[in-house]
């Protein structure tokens, strides 16, 4: 089959997109994404054009800024442009060029798509967005991948697929790309960047590689099957920690519970580990860490920049890290019936004639006349202390906690009504025994606490 038809054959048989789709078309002006606009004109495809002149070549950007636009009049379809001063905004991400460029690109290629819906095509099913990336630059990507070390989902390289990106020439190697553009007396322009070699890929483009096929002639063939392999073995390793997370992990409302004796018996451990908390913001270093806190102490615990990982006895419980919020609350007399909605669930009050003393710890019943408003709902502290019930001696609620056994996290998702500074009831635990109801109320209040699930 000549480019065109496995062109189409490659279409199909990933199921990348249809003629009732929405195709923004990234071209450069190179071969690769020149090619790409006459194979979606050849095979009947309707399309629109975007360019992004990053302002890194100086006239040559201009230039090929220029041919995009003549090239999209010739097609006829409509040509976005989009200029960036990619050097300046590099420094403020402190990123690299290469990694800002991609960024940038992909970023507005998103907000062509979702403002620009109407101009891109009527009556669509999908909006999509068209790469040029071939087979070269997989190879390209999976070699730079492997050395800086990223894993099974590095090995196996670009998809043709992945959300809104589509990549339907990686079937094709750069010298298939040429041929057909020569075959059918397609113009394009060179980035005379390409031939150096500064930027990483185009050090694994013009050195690595060509150095590595003197001595394996068949580097390239070979790499392209084995990440045909590594697709296969990704899809089974994903399978295989999905289902020893199932095993491992135990979802408590917003924390993860896992065995720290299961978790020693696991195996691969390091890699299990590792596939676990890198969902939580944890990075592979961090691996090395986790395993000494399974053997530490009670109530150590490390950090990501969004969770905290803390063992507690004989277990580790992930958990996100608090942010700042409202700590108080008020209750206010002359409001009840009143509802409040706080972080840990939410608080309903009301009077109750014929409410009685319960054991359903989340309902506090409480002697009105004991009391004074307004009442204040706010997270406990250090050096609170209550009368529990049935006690007439006080203790100190970290005290409490601790007889409780509750772990570090369910202390700090504690909170407390408190009267008059004096505490009346550990939402959802204790209330006071200094104001419970006896034979002789007469007027009470009852609070009952919703949980969030």
């Amino acid at each position: 089959m000549n480019l065109l038809q496995t062109f189409n054959a490659f279409i199909k048989k990933e199921n990348l997109f249809t003629k009732k789709d929405a195709l923004l078309l990234a071209v450069s002006g190179g071969a690769d994404s020149v090619v790409l606009c006459e194979l979606c004109k050849q095979s009947g495809y309707e399309f629109s054009i975007a360019h992004c002149n990053f302002n890194l070549r100086g006239e040559e950007s201009l230039r090929d800024e220029n041919f995009v636009k003549a090239l999209g009049e010739s097609y006829g379809v409509t040509t976005f442009i989009k200029n960036f001063d990619t050097v300046l905004l590099a420094k403020e991400y402190k990123t690299s060029i290469e990694e800002t460029a991609r960024n940038l690109r992909y970023q507005w290629f998103e907000e062509l798509m979702t403002e620009n819906t109407d101009n891109i095509q009527k009556n669509i099913v999908r909006k999509l967005i068209l790469t040029a990336h071939h087979a070269d630059d997989n190879i390209e990507t999976v070699m730079m991948n492997f050395f800086r070390g990223t894993g099974i989902k590095g090995l196996r390289g670009i998809l043709p697929k992945q959300g809104k990106i589509i990549r339907p020439l990686l079937f094709a190697g750069r010298k298939d790309i040429e041929l057909f553009a020569s075959e059918n007396n397609i113009t394009f322009v060179t980035d005379s960047s390409n031939n150096q070699s500064d930027y990483t890929r185009n050090y694994f483009r013009n050195e690595l590689i060509p150095s590595i096929e003197k001595v394996f002639p068949e580097t390239k063939k070979n790499l392209l099957q084995n990440i045909n392999r590594f697709i296969d073995i990704e899809f089974i390793y994903e399978e295989s920690i999905a289902a020893i997370k199932q095993k491992l992990v135990e979802k408590n409302a917003a924390e993860m519970h896992i065995s720290i004796m299961k978790l020693a018996k696991t195996k691969p451990m390091h890699t299990v580990i590792y596939e676990i908390i890198k969902d939580y913001g944890f990075v592979a270093a961090q691996v090395s860490e986790l395993k000494k806190l399974m053997s530490s102490t009670s109530g150590k615990y490390i950090l990501s920049p969004t969770h905290r990982i803390l063992n507690n006895r004989k277990w580790l419980i992930i958990t996100p890290l608090q942010h700042d919020e409202s700590n108080f609350y008020l209750l206010e007399e002359n409001l009840i019936p009143q509802q409040i909605s706080f972080a840990a669930g939410q608080i309903n009050i009301d009077r109750s004639a014929d409410a009685s003393l319960t054991t359903d710890t989340n309902t506090a019943v409480i002697d009105t006349n004991k009391i004074t408003f307004p009442l204040l709902l706010r997270k406990w502290k250090q050096g609170d202390y209550f009368y529990p019930l049935g006690m007439q001696k006080k203790k100190k609620l970290s005290r409490f906690f601790i007889d409780q056994k509750l772990s570090l996290p369910q202390k700090e998702n504690c909170w407390v009504v408190e009267s008059d500074k004096k505490i009346i009831w550990i939402v959802g635990m204790r209330i006071d025994d200094r104001f419970k109801i006896t034979a002789a109320t007469i007027k009470r209040i009852r609070i009952v606490f919703l949980p969030s699930q």
